[in-house]
């Protein structure tokens, strides 16, 4: 049912439809106990699982979560598998970062090498972009700021240079050799997943280095 694009109401009535003899008299039992607010699917599923579905079927499945690997399954049948049988790992991987970790572990060599390899080519995206940023900070110190053409578009460092060979990103019109930081939730200022480009620090750095060069300038007497 759990698989099924219904209503948790419209699962339960096509479930109390189904058991029959002592299982649909059980059910009455259940029924005629329990507040009708909480008449649920979840009630439902629950106890019917606690009574009927027995304990080793459980820990087969959980057996089969724990060594579940992607073989010569693709990724989309992999995906399906592990849908299926996270529904008994409850205990094993409570959130959805252990869930994903334990999806990730359970891809073929190759694919799960590929992942760490783009993985590491962001982080080294992400330190080569703050060490360009430091040097430029390191060079205009003690340099008297020039005024500065106003500009309503973003500030960049630098100039945005072409790599040879590689096609622009239709998520987010650059070239860059590695997965899109548009596509994996990474900030699209500096490559970090750890927040968004309207909390990048570097954002914060630049328009206060902005504010002060405004603060700087020589006042003009009317």
């Amino acid at each position: 049912m759990d698989d099924l694009d219904f209503s948790d109401e419209q699962k339960l009535k096509g479930a109390v439809s189904l058991p029959r003899a002592e299982a649909y008299q059980w059910w009455l039992t259940v029924k005629e106990g329990t507040q009708p607010d909480r008449l649920t699917w979840n009630l439902f599923k629950t106890t019917y699982q606690s009574k009927y579905v027995r304990a080793s079927y459980t820990d087969t499945r959980r057996l089969e979560f724990l060594n579940l690997t992607q073989r010569g399954h693709s990724v989309a049948e992999y995906r399906v598998e592990f849908l299926r049988l996270s529904r008994y790992a409850r205990g094993i991987v409570e959130t959805e970062y252990e869930r994903c970790i334990h999806f990730e572990d359970g891809f073929r060599d190759n694919l799960r090498a590929k992942i760490v390899e783009e993985v590491k080519c962001a982080e080294r995206q992400n330190r080569d972009r703050g060490k360009a940023n430091r040097d430029i900070e390191s060079s205009n110190t003690g340099v008297r700021p020039r005024k500065k053409a106003r500009s309503d578009g973003p500030i960049r460092v630098g100039p945005t240079v072409a790599l040879a060979g590689v096609a622009i990103c239709q998520l987010c019109n650059r070239h860059h050799p590695c997965e899109c930081w548009r596509s994996i939730g990474a900030c699209l200022k500096c490559g970090s997943s750890e927040h968004r480009v309207k909390d990048c620090p570097l954002k914060t750095n630049q328009m206060q280095a902005l504010a002060t060069e405004t603060a700087q300038l020589p006042r003009v007497v009317q």
